[in-house]
């Protein structure tokens, strides 16, 4: 594990770490170069638990000793407060970034084989919420998580900051489109079940007290909810019922709600 100090942030060797603000770049850069960010030696080193492997850690003097006990043969990169600020964009109060090897994505049916419980998220955009869904899947028992081809990232720095680092702990990988996706899911033996605000929907207490023994919850967009497809891939609709003049939770809330119900 070599230690390197490193004082101008345009150092070649820090290219991994620089503008980390610009969402759009990073999602251009992290598949294409097969990286993405880790941030804080904690969900580092749940990266690492899970078999993830590091390029190099960035970190801050203080924070040097933590961050080096998950580096293992990685190069970490020493900087001060002001270096790290000027590269990333943004305060590393955490103390140390690494720039991780992103590993293949396993098939669909060798993520949800045995799987009771699976929650779907469908294109949902906000790195916040995936984050804040896969916390959920993880603290409320489900053994998988499935993500739609154009659902934000679970593996940027945002997804697993605010996931604590679960995205690490919870199966997971991407979906085929609609149709081919029900097809792949109802080959595994789930039952489909869309969370959603329809006419006829069956309300989330009744399905739980008669629920399939595997269920897929498939969980919408902020904003649109569940596509068509996804509705009319569906075996059953349900619905959270609400008072108090709301009509619908936040995405990350509502797959919490429902996850709960569900627990078996």
């Amino acid at each position: 594990m070599p230690i390197e100090r490193v004082d101008d942030p345009d150092d070649p060797r820090l290219a991994d770490y620089r503008d980390l603000t610009d969402v759009a770049l990073r999602r251009v850069l992290e598949p294409a170069g097969g990286l993405y960010i880790a941030e804080s030696a904690k969900v580092i080193g749940r990266a690492v638990a899970a078999g993830h492997r590091p390029r190099s850690l960035l970190v801050q003097e203080k924070w040097l000793d933590e961050a080096a006990s998950v580096a293992g043969d990685a190069p970490v990169y020493v900087v001060t407060d002001a270096v790290a600020e000027r590269l990333t964009g943004y305060a590393v109060h955490r103390g140390a970034l690494a720039a991780m090897h992103r590993p293949v994505l396993p098939e669909v049916a060798d993520v949800v084989a045995g799987a009771r419980t699976v929650l779907i998220l469908e294109d949902i955009v906000d790195h916040t919420n995936v984050g804040a869904a896969f916390r959920a899947a993880a603290g409320l028992g489900a053994d998988a998580v499935l993500v739609a081809p154009r659902c934000a990232d679970p593996l940027y720095r945002r997804s697993v900051r605010v996931s604590m680092g679960t995205v690490f702990q919870v199966p997971w990988t991407r979906l085929p489109e609609w149709p081919e996706a029900r097809g792949v899911l109802h080959g595994a033996g789930l039952h489909l079940a869309a969370l959603a605000l329809t006419a006829g929907a069956v309300t989330l207490d009744a399905f739980a007290a008669a629920r399939p023994e595997r269920v897929a919850l498939v969980m919408g967009a902020e904003g649109d909810g569940l596509s068509r497809r996804a509705l009319a891939a569906a075996d059953t609709v349900v619905t959270i019922p609400m008072s108090g003049g709301v009509d619908s939770l936040n995405v990350a809330a509502a797959a919490a709600v429902a996850l709960w119900a569900l627990r078996v």
